[in-house]
């Protein structure tokens, strides 16, 4: 039964017009999203539209084809540079010793060919003479030193390996046909001057490497310098490099091989820079010369006597910190101002320019403050003059040595690690000049080169 209050046709109104409402608010709704989504698609267009850039005409490339913005760009290639990453060392056995070279002061050196190249590389083998206090100190110096350097006359280190004892440690190098001091002994003529100049400016050139990166080598001999038959020279033997520590900081005296040793290290000096290589640079130019060491003594004393009777005695005039250096005090020289005494012995060198001369005797100079630096050496006239330095790809091919002789001539080898200071004692070297005199005194004639 109806209600009396019903009203059949006002509720159908309502009903219908609530359905309405509720239509267009929906459509409403639906309409307020697709603006938005229209507008968020506008905004990303934009942002991801190459700007407007204005085109510069030089009037050569009017005729070349303008890219249109909407085309695709073409994908870039990034640049990736390779980083050193941790792996571990290989092992010993992938190398076949094919022979041993040398035993140093501080490893074994031998010949060895890469079982998985076929390369020929140096093998050297570290000493462990002082495990019990770690590893070796001079070894850890040399493998950073040799990783830092990258310089065409500096070996190169390639690798580090490891062996079945958990302490041997082996380090693989570039092999070098020849070292200059078993080559010399094999020649039957010195170097050519020509020759001379383009050794000697190879070694000054990775020289001035290592001072310009504050490296001290500290045992420069012809031993540690090797030579390869294209010409290529390269300082090696770095066992006892280090950096340059701040100035006035105490160093090692013992340093550098006795025929090699500047005359401050000899009279114990602790303070010292890239001076002392400059010194067995100069030791070196003049065995190119010779063919054999300048200054080969037997011990302290005997090798400060011969560099007394090559450069003359020192004098406050010459060298004002002589006399304050520890071992000078025990030394009897004449200290007279009046008394002179002879100058650099130039008779030693009898085929060496005038040029050469100079540059031989500011590199043997007493003082080390007199001694030019690496990069004046380059500079020096003695490599203007003739003959020129002979190109390296013109250098004479000699037989190698280093993979069946050993040194038939000993020398000495660099100092030791616990090696005690021999030092200085009372000497006297009054007399190192009289056969000098007496032989400036004798018949006979010299040619001199102009």
């Amino acid at each position: 039964m109806a209600s009396r209050w019903a009203n059949d046709e006002a509720d159908k109104v309502e009903e219908l017009r609530r359905k309405k409402d509720k239509e267009e608010k929906k459509r409403l709704k639906l309409q307020k999203q697709q603006e938005a989504e229209a507008a968020a698609l506008a905004t990303q267009e934009t942002e991801s539209r190459p700007a407007k850039r204005r085109r510069l005409s030089t009037g050569e490339d009017d005729d070349q084809e303008v890219p249109k913005p909407n085309e695709p760009e073409a994908d870039r290639k990034l640049i990736r540079f390779e980083a050193g990453t941790w792996s571990p060392c290989r092992h010993v056995s992938h190398f076949e010793t094919l022979n041993q070279i040398e035993e140093g002061s501080y490893g074994w050196v031998s010949r060895a060919r890469d079982t998985t190249t076929n390369q020929v590389v140096a093998l050297k083998k570290v000493k462990m003479d002082y495990a019990q206090d770690g590893f070796p100190i001079t070894a850890l110096r040399e493998i950073q030193i040799l990783q830092r350097s990258h310089h065409p006359n500096i070996v190169s280190l390639q690798e580090i390996l490891s062996g079945d004892d958990p302490q041997e440690c082996v380090l693989v190098m570039e092999f070098l046909e020849h070292d200059l001091k078993t080559l010399q002994e094999d020649m039957s003529e010195p170097f050519m001057a020509s020759e001379v100049k383009t050794l000697l400016r190879q070694l000054v050139q990775g020289v001035q490497y290592l001072h310009t990166n504050s490296i001290m080598h500290r045992d420069l001999k012809t031993s540690n310098i090797l030579l390869n038959n294209r010409g290529q020279l390269k300082l090696a033997d770095f066992g006892m490099a280090r950096y340059t520590p701040p100035p006035n900081a105490p160093l090692t005296q013992l340093v550098v091989t006795l025929w090699y040793r500047s005359p401050e290290l000899l009279l114990g000096t602790r303070d010292y820079s890239t001076e002392v290589d400059m010194w067995s640079v100069g030791c070196i130019f003049g065995e190119l010369i010779l063919k054999e060491p300048i200054l080969s003594g037997k011990n302290e004393v005997d090798q400060l006597s011969l560099i007394f009777s090559l450069c003359g005695l020192p004098s406050e005039k010459t060298w004002p910190a002589f006399y304050r250096l520890p071992n000078a005090r025990s030394l009897k020289l004449p200290r007279d101002p009046q008394h002179k005494t002879p100058g650099f012995n130039r008779a030693r060198f009898p085929f060496l320019t005038a040029s050469g001369i100079d540059l031989l005797s500011a590199l043997l100079s007493l003082n080390p403050e007199n001694r030019p630096s690496a990069t004046d050496v380059l500079s020096h006239p003695y490599f203007g003059e003739q003959p020129k330095p002979k190109p390296a790809q013109m250098f004479p091919t000699f037989p190698s040595k280093a993979g069946q002789e050993r040194r038939r001539k000993r020398s000495p080898n660099a100092p030791k690690r616990g090696d005690e200071v021999q030092g200085v004692k009372n000497v006297d070297f009054s007399s190192i000049f009289a056969a000098r005199e007496e032989g400036e005194k004798g018949a006979g004639f010299m040619l001199k080169m102009a």
